[in-house]
């Protein structure tokens, strides 16, 4: 079999010190935080799409990419190829999982038919590479965008034509998901918006999307696939307004229409900061809802404003994200899938090792100080103390519901003018950064 990296070794933990750029100086996969090794809170996923087929281009310039493996065919060989060096790559760097989109990995035929045929095949190919290798499927899911009939969405497209061939590409892409042992499939609505309300029936199409994942849930219960469904909220890009614009708005659309029980999310970053949100606000929606996942890990950049999908490299920006994993005891059948791109200057085949070791390093501080900050405990008292209030017999009985407005205005006549404290947010912060190190 060929080595598409011969010049790189399986990349060892070496410490904080090391100054060897193909090493770990803090993802240690056996260290063990809060009762758990750290390959067990940090389930890495290489996302497929960007390791494999990003070629780097963007609106102004043509790909950079140097990509060996990939004669830049369409043809079954090249895909194979460009399997084999991926499970390399997933050996080499570490990383126990992938996701994929269906015409990543397999190309897309002339009809319906040739397009499963080919995914079929492919399909036969990971299950090779994942026997031989260990290697696992975190989830999958299907390209329901990039192809021009889906120019006016999939789901909520205007065309019933258009409709039936995203339900055939969902129903191939759940079966080779649940054959290779996925964990999850995720629904990305990447067109399922809106270009302009003059021309667009929203609540049909809301009524259209909903329909869909429905049938969706009903094949995935009649055919037997046990994995988690997760929508992925994106507030715009390619479209003006998507659907899934953020958390909140797809916890209210499965609410609507009764799917709550069969979906969670997956929250990406760069999405949240898109969405006008922090990472942060994201997660914590979902996670107060039941709703949190898996994670898309990557950032976007402060001065651009579209989904430029950096590697994560921000400590308080990992810390912030693995307290909320810590807190809600782990992403059960998610991860952690690194939907990053490397930037169009890193563009030899070995900057896939330093930018994912940049993000599993970082990940493994954010985890390292998160678990520290829980056990210091001055964060969680300090909010325990500002709410101290509510575990009051009033407060207790308010949150059971058994106040009445009545005898709220009588406490209120009762107490006066309430005696409020500070929030004290700068000494928290400043908590926060003593353990940033």
């Amino acid at each position: 079999m060929n080595s598409w990296f011969p010049d790189v070794p399986v990349i060892p933990f070496e410490g904080p010190d090391s100054r060897n750029p193909l090493s770990f100086r803090h993802y240690d996969a056996g260290e063990v935080i809060e009762g758990k090794p750290m390959r067990e809170h940090l389930k890495f996923a290489s996302a497929y799409w960007h390791t494999m087929r990003n070629g780097l281009d963007d609106p102004f310039g043509s790909a950079t990419a140097r990509m060996p493996w990939d004669d830049g065919t369409d043809s079954l060989e090249n895909a194979e190829q460009r399997i084999g060096a991926f499970f390399e790559f997933l050996e080499k760097i570490g990383i126990e999982y992938y996701c994929f989109h269906d015409r990543d990995v397999a190309p897309e035929g002339a009809t319906v038919e040739e397009s499963a045929r080919n995914l079929e095949h492919i399909a036969d190919v990971l299950d090779r590479y994942q026997n031989e290798t260990g290697k696992k499927l975190l989830w999958g899911t299907a390209c329901l965008f990039s192809h021009p009939r889906y120019v006016h969405g999939a789901a909520t497209s205007c065309s019933v034509d258009v409709f039936a061939h995203a339900g055939a590409q969902v129903r191939q892409a759940i079966d080779v998901t649940s054959r290779l042992g996925g964990s999850g499939y995720v629904f990305w609505g990447g067109r399922e918006g809106y270009s302009t309300l003059l021309n667009t029936d929203m609540p049909r199409e809301l009524a259209h999307l909903a329909r869909f994942l429905e049938m969706a849930v009903d094949y995935r219960n009649r055919s037997g696939f046990e994995g988690q469904f997760y929508i992925e909220p994106k507030p715009k890009e390619p479209t003006t307004h998507q659907y899934d614009f953020d958390a909140a708005a797809c916890l209210n659309f499965l609410r609507e229409h009764g799917l709550m029980d069969s979906f969670k999310l997956n929250i990406e970053t760069n999405h949240a900061t898109l969405a006008g949100h922090s990472m942060e606000h994201e997660l914590e929606t979902a996670a107060a809802a039941g709703a949190l996942g898996s994670i898309d890990a990557n950032m976007g950049h402060p001065q651009l404003g579209w989904d430029t999908d950096h590697f994560p490299t921000d400590i308080y920006l990992t810390t912030r994200i693995m307290r909320i994993v810590l807190a809600m005891g782990g992403l059960d059948q998610g991860g952690l899938n690194f939907d990053a791109k490397r930037r169009r200057g890193s563009f030899e085949p070995i900057d896939l090792f330093h930018a994912h070791i940049a993000g599993m390093d970082a990940f493994a501080r954010g985890l390292k100080i998160a678990a520290a900050i829980r056990e210091d405990r001055r964060l969680d008292d300090a909010v325990q103390i500002r709410y101290a209030s509510w575990d009051s017999d009033l407060g207790v009985s308010i949150e059971a519901g058994q106040v009445t407005l009545e005898e709220l205005e009588s406490h209120a006549k009762s107490v006066g003018e309430p005696d409020l404290s500070s929030g004290r947010e700068e000494m928290l912060e400043s908590i926060m950064n003593d353990f940033i190190r």
